[in-house]
């Protein structure tokens, strides 16, 4: 194992500091959990550590202090971020409408040799990879080190857009070892410098910090397609922040709403609309920085981002890093495998779903829906609740904690279904939340403890009985001419949802096959939210996509 070591070249950045706050860092003796120094026009100047937050001076920060930095630092870019030539640290302007600079964020940048032990066999394994984290994590420190580790016995080319891998200058800090470095001109052409990267110096790697923008998310595809390694990073907590990211979606593939057939729904055990994983991810393994030294690990993207759409989410591996260096593994555990039943499975479907109990408890959030039709996942885990000659209405019951949704309407509804829907009034009983748009929307503070919970949120468009048994109905699976699964009720409300989900920041949806006057009803209704609409396929599977100009 590598013994870690650590560079900052700290001197250098508290030699462009005004002297007294310069003293005041050197005498805490805290440099190694040093993140940055923080100086704001009229407000006493703070250092900022792994876990806490001391004041320097007593003294105010003025023009004066700020401009003393500034004249000694590097010129600020596009990005409103400058550099201290041959060293990782990193100077982040604040400006006021006039464009004159009353904040400085300085953020210390340290060369740490050793630390990407903990994922080096997934670094070298040729697969591409994205490290996830919050902002001063460790994502650039770990994105250096791999650069330097593959450098070793691969074309590396590292695509810098604020030079905060390779250090600021021309010449890239020695941290980078043989990585050949390419900056760039301004945030906003990085993706381009990203395609250039391939297409005229022959990379077998390609490293990448921030991948923040659409139109990066394009160019890390078509890399990667190309069949170069990606090893890149982007800011985030999870594997399911990034799928609820309309932006950085694709990097793990995407998700997409998909009308099933009859056919395939009654095989699957499932509704006829799903969820689905849009396209093969980009990154095949993804990092998730939950600490300095611990991670989450899912080394098949593909794998965990199906999962997590039907609702079982994968759990990750564990690593961590002792206080004595030494690293630990936690395998994750595989899921149960289903028991036959006496009375067996139905052809095609899982036996878990047919004749056994599944609890009724989700490991984390689903993907949220627009409004009540498309609730699958939900109905999915109440069918597995219902042993075989067991009814809907044996079934146990759903405790379902109504937000803004008239309870007296929601009861009524239920009652009129004749569903085991029990309305509490405590969130913390609750096995699933129901609103309005207009709440959620807000994230008002019911909507984020439910969140933190992982329960299911489900959003109506309307307080109204109608849309509640609408609701009622597709979570319970209930047979017969519900309007939602039959007719022309059930073909606008899918467009609704569809165009909702493209005003939301989806890239576009597919709607199901549909007759010529449903599709007309279709485009109309595209037209009239001020989006565009195609039809694509032949009779009797022509569709309807709808999308942004």
């Amino acid at each position: 194992m590598t013994q870690r070591r650590i560079t900052d070249d700290l001197h250098v950045l508290l030699g462009v500091l005004p002297e007294p706050i310069a003293e005041a860092v050197t005498r805490l003796n805290n440099s190694d959990n040093l993140l940055e120094i923080v100086m704001d026009l009229g407000r006493q100047p703070k250092a900022r550590f792994v876990d806490k937050e001391c004041t320097l001076a007593d003294v105010e920060v003025s023009h004066d202090d700020i401009n003393y930095v500034v004249e000694r630092i590097g010129d600020f870019d596009a990005d409103n971020r400058a550099g201290l030539e041959r060293t990782l640290h990193r100077i982040s302007g604040m400006r006021n409408r006039h464009g004159r600079i009353v904040g400085l964020t300085c953020r210390v940048g340290r060369a740490v040799y050793g630390t990407i032990d903990i994922i080096q066999d997934l670094i070298e394994s040729g697969k591409s990879l994205l490290i996830l984290g919050r902002p001063g994590i460790g994502k650039t420190t770990m994105l250096r080190e791999a650069a330097r580790i593959l450098a070793e016995s691969k074309r590396v080319i590292i695509v810098d857009t604020s030079n905060e891998i390779g250090g600021d200058g021309d010449v890239p800090h020695p941290a980078v070892g043989k990585a050949r470095r390419m900056q760039v001109e301004k945030p906003s052409l990085q993706h381009e410098v990203m395609i250039e990267a391939v297409e005229n110096h022959n990379p077998e790697v390609i490293v990448i910090d921030e991948i923040g923008r659409e139109l990066e998310a394009v160019a890390a595809r078509t890399i990667a397609e190309r069949g170069v390694q990606l090893i890149g990073t982007a800011h985030g907590r999870t594997l399911e922040n990034l799928l609820l990211n309309p932006t950085l979606s694709d990097l793990v593939g995407g998700i997409e709403s998909v009308t099933l057939s009859d056919e395939e729904a009654r095989r699957r055990g499932t509704q006829k609309t799903v969820l689905e994983r849009r396209a093969p991810p980009t990154f095949e393994v993804l990092v998730e920085l939950q600490e300095r030294d611990r991670l989450a690990l899912h080394p098949d993207v593909a794998a965990a981002v199906d999962a997590l759409v039907r609702g079982y989410p994968l759990q990750p591996e564990i690593r961590y890093r002792d206080a004595a260096n030494e690293i630990h593994i936690e395998k994750a555990t595989p899921p149960p495998a289903s028991r036959p039943t006496a009375a067996g499975s139905r052809r095609g479907m899982p036996t878990a779903m047919v004749g056994e109990t599944m609890p009724f408890q989700r490991q984390s959030p689903p993907i949220r829906r627009s409004n009540a039709p498309l609730q699958t996942e939900l109905s999915q885990l109440i069918e597995n609740e219902v042993t075989p000659g067991e009814s809907q209405e044996e079934s146990r019951p759903v405790r379902i904690y109504p937000y803004g949704v008239a309870r007296n309407r929601l009861q009524q509804a239920a009652k009129h279904l004749g569903v085991p829907a029990q309305v509490v009034r405590e969130i913390d009983e609750a096995q699933a939340l129901i609103t309005l748009r207009t709440y959620y929307r807000d994230r008002q503070q019911p909507i984020l403890e439910a969140e933190q919970k992982g329960l299911p949120i489900y959003v109506l468009r309307s307080n109204t009985v109608n849309q509640m048994e609408q609701f009622l109905a597709d979570l319970f699976n209930l047979p017969g001419d519900s309007a939602m699964m039959n007719g022309y009720e059930d073909y606008t409300n899918q467009t609704q949802a569809a165009i909702e989900a493209v005003l939301n920041g989806e890239r576009w949806v597919d709607l199901a096959p549909a007759s010529a006057a449903i599709r007309r009803l279709q485009h109309d209704m595209a037209r009239q939210a001020q989006l565009v609409s195609h039809s694509y396929g032949k009779e009797p599977n022509r569709r309807v996509r709808i999308f942004r100009d």
